[in-house]
């Protein structure tokens, strides 16, 4: 598994329409499993599942992103890989959880 966390200040839907599309344009396999959405007053929570082959790992990964703005306007973003190991009881590669994650990195900074 690994995970990134960051913050800022910007618009949040901006933001969620730029990882979506990002995301899904990074890979030919990468697909968006399953969303959610919440809004409370000023507060929204978004949550993105999405998925795509490993070409490295020869299996499938996941990336959940979680993104989260209060009323102070920062934008919270946690995101986790998972999935990317062919072991039974331990991982032995994550190389494909660790390029997906990198893709998301690239989306952040662009």
């Amino acid at each position: 598994m690994a995970k990134l966390e960051y913050e800022w200040y910007g618009d949040f839907y901006e933001a969620l329409a730029r990882i979506e599309n990002g995301i899904l344009a990074g890979s030919f396999s990468a697909s968006l499993e399953e969303s959610s959405d919440f809004v409370s007053g000023n507060a929204r929570c978004s949550v993105r599942v999405f998925e795509r082959y490993s070409f490295l790992g020869s299996n499938r990964v996941s990336l959940s992103v979680t993104l989260f703005q209060g009323a102070d306007g920062i934008t919270h973003l946690s995101a986790v890989t998972s999935g990317g190991s062919q072991a039974m009881f331990f991982k032995i590669n994550t190389w494909g959880e660790d390029a997906f994650l990198d893709k998301l990195r690239d989306v952040l900074k662009g």
